[in-house]
């Protein structure tokens, strides 16, 4: 029991001092632990407390650690189709101009809907909708994702629906015929929730101030490209007409000319409709274009047709597939390229790839984008399938700016991405089948419907969860099979004797609190909620009083990415350290803990 308490100081050590990577502390955890209980032999100890390796490999088949796999592969589709950027406007428009009161008026949302629903389908709904607007609002993901899963574990500490553990504590509960109601517990509740989000709200944010380096692929660059769209027949820009000089589907483009049957009509566009043939010469951004292609509004360049027909044939870029990628290449001094046309440099045939917009320095013509000499220090936005564009990073004329490749998201299979996504939502808040099911069921629905590929899927998987996670439950395992978990609950009880219940009622709310960050909440909430009854009915005071706080502070896990399942949600997206965590979450414990202790003798009459 020692050694295990010995090897879980010093994982949580490790994780903290972020020396070493998570996967390597989480794989020397694992390691440790099977030394100590396959290599030193016990006879004496019982069937029940041996540990066997497969024992510690369990929580890597976790059904936990599976649902957020899964449900990051729903929100990789639903990223992968922008099926969300119309809630994320609707939210951004009632946050109105300061990224502060968006996020505000997200977390209150959340915080409220965790109360009715299950805060871990909740949270899942919103990260998208967060990772969405903070794209659209200029700001960093991670200053909301981490509070979004801190008020959904606050809000769902309100009802007896709003957590797993809540239920869990209830069900326990009624095996010693103590019944706990559904709006049992919400008045105190909410207390303590408002207090936590008011944490959340103010203060926090100063602590998880740091250099973010997911903040640049969040904020759009004002580079502008100039870029051409070819107006076919039943093309849905046929037939739009101008609005005070301005095209409404062409959102964020600037349109320089019009080119239509050899001549080019020039700004400003009043009464103009746009005509089958016609050739739209833009200036937009890479995310305007981006979002163009995705709603259709941009098309690919065509195939020149003086083109040699081997080379037609093989070409493989037909329109936007789930797999199509954009990115970014700069014309090295002295390419090949320079000098040429962008359609005599026949980049489209030796690459696979196509030039769909073209970015320098010097002012640009309003001429066909085709017909323009490249020049060394181009920038060009180059479409093409992932192994065309990785085939680029050979290349020495045409250098791959890193990090620039992008998937243009599959606006026509929004539809079916949201659809799946509700369904996963509904069963999983409603009961008809276990949150574990419903989120495979729709990880693997999202793939057949074509939202995402398998590459994609695959992509959506974090390794430092996979690993955390696997680690943590192989500890808690051995903490409990020791005995540890049990010796520590003993422990507080002895320690307590002779105390107010009010006194007792405190100390077991923060060794609660401490465990279920190390354990599963879970696990924390089946062994506090015996050892809580007795307590009460030992010192003759409210059980109702302890049974609440079993479910609170089995509620604060805060402290670790491994405490609750929305943390480990928010994890990856947010591009946290295990550190951020400590920061961010010991001290609302502390403060959870503070207001509980006093309110909670008032509020019982302790």
């Amino acid at each position: 029991m020692w050694v295990t308490f010995g090897i879980i100081t010093c994982t949580i050590i490790a994780f903290a001092s972020e020396r070493w990577s998570i996967e390597g502390v989480s794989l020397a955890t694992i390691v440790a632990l099977m030394a100590l209980f396959t290599l030193v032999p016990r006879p004496e100890i019982s069937e029940e407390q041996a540990v066997s390796a497969a024992d510690l490999l369990l929580g890597f088949a976790n059904p936990a650690l599976i649902t957020v796999l899964a449900l990051l592969v729903i929100g990789q589709a639903l990223f992968n189709t922008d099926a969300l950027e119309r809630p994320a406007e609707i939210l951004s428009r009632v946050g109105g101009s300061s990224p502060t009161r968006t996020i505000f008026v997200l977390l209150i949302t959340a915080a409220v809907t965790s109360a009715f629903l299950n805060n871990t389908p909740v949270v899942v709904m919103f990260i998208p909708i967060v990772m969405a607007i903070a794209a659209k609002r200029n700001f960093a993901a991670s200053s909301a994702l981490m509070p979004l899963s801190y008020v959904g574990i606050l809000g769902g500490m309100t009802t007896l629906i709003g957590s797993s553990t809540n239920l869990l504590v209830a069900g326990v509960a009624e095996r010693y015929d103590i019944i706990i109601g559904f709006f049992d517990f919400t008045v105190f509740g909410t207390v303590l929730a408002g207090a936590g989000f008011l944490y959340v709200i103010f203060i926090m944010p100063f602590l998880l101030r740091r250099d973010d380096p997911s903040a640049e692929t969040t904020r759009p660059s004002g580079r502008q490209f100039l870029s051409q769209i070819a107006v076919g027949t039943g093309h849905p820009l046929e037939g739009e007409e101008s609005i005070a000089g301005f095209f409404p589907s062409l959102e964020g483009i600037t349109v320089r000319s019009i080119q239509r049957d050899g001549k080019a009509i020039l700004p400003p566009f009043e009464d103009i409709a746009l005509q089958a043939g016609d050739t739209v010469i833009v200036a937009a951004t890479r995310r305007a274009l981006t979002k163009a292609l995705a709603t259709g509004a941009a098309s690919l360049p065509e195939m020149p047709s003086d083109q040699r027909a081997e080379e037609r044939r093989s070409d493989k870029l037909t329109g936007i597939t789930e797999n199509f990628m954009i990115a970014e290449a700069v014309i090295a001094p002295g390419s090949r390229y320079a000098g040429r046309t962008v359609e005599a440099s026949k980049i489209r045939a030796n690459y696979g790839t196509m030039v769909i917009g073209l970015q320098r320095r010097s002012s640009m013509t309003r001429g066909l984008v085709r017909n323009i000499r490249l020049e060394p220090g181009d920038t060009v936005l180059i479409g093409g399938l992932p192994e065309d564009i990785e085939r680029l990073r050979q290349s020495r004329e045409l250098l791959l700016l890193e990090q620039s490749a992008g998937e243009v998201p599959l606006r026509a299979y929004a539809p079916r991405a949201i659809a799946i996504f509700a369904c996963v939502i509904l069963a999983a808040s409603t009961g008809i089948m276990p949150i574990v099911a419903a989120a495979i069921i729709g990880a693997y629905a999202v793939i057949a419907a074509g939202c995402l590929s398998i590459r994609q899927a695959a992509n959506s998987f974090d390794r430092q969860i996979f690993m955390m996670v696997g680690a943590s439950l192989a500890a808690a395992i051995a903490m409990e099979r020791t005995g540890g978990a049990a010796a520590i609950a003993n422990g507080v009880v002895d320690l307590m004797a002779g105390q107010s219940a009010a006194v007792v009622l405190s100390a077991l709310f923060i060794v609660t609190a401490f465990l279920t960050n190390v354990l599963s909440n879970n696990a924390t909430a089946v062994l506090f909620t015996p050892i809580a009854i007795g307590i009460a009915t030992k010192l003759n005071a409210p059980i109702e009083a302890f049974i609440v706080c079993i479910i609170f502070a089995a509620n604060c896990s805060f402290a670790t990415p491994v405490g609750y399942q929305t943390n480990l949600l928010v994890l990856g997206p947010g591009r946290y350290k295990f550190s951020d965590y400590l920061k961010a979450g010991v001290p609302l414990i502390i403060l959870l803990w503070i207001v509980f202790s006093f309110a909670a003798p008032i509020y019982y009459g302790l």
